[in-house]
């Protein structure tokens, strides 16, 4: 699946939160500080801006896929 363009950090925060039992626990700055218990602790920091990098974005959906042991496609498939 083509990585999407115009994909905010706070849209991707809310579909992680979602569907990744993922929880916000602060905000500093422009940044959102999600946290996870599950299958281990993860603090993960997402970018509250309008439009996510490309390079941000594989780099976020690669820490998801690999703390949840699935592929990034996986993890894509399910916020879109």
């Amino acid at each position: 699946m083509k990585t999407p363009r115009d994909l905010s950090g706070r849209e991707l925060a809310r579909a992680l939160r979602r569907l990744w039992g993922y929880r916000e626990v602060a905000q500093r700055g422009s940044h959102i500080i999600l946290q996870t218990e599950v299958p281990g602790h993860q603090r993960l920091p997402v970018p509250a801006h309008k439009t996510l990098r490309v390079g941000t974005l594989h780099a976020i959906l690669d820490l998801v896929a690999e703390h949840k042991g699935v592929s990034r496609e996986t993890v894509l498939d399910s916020i879109l």
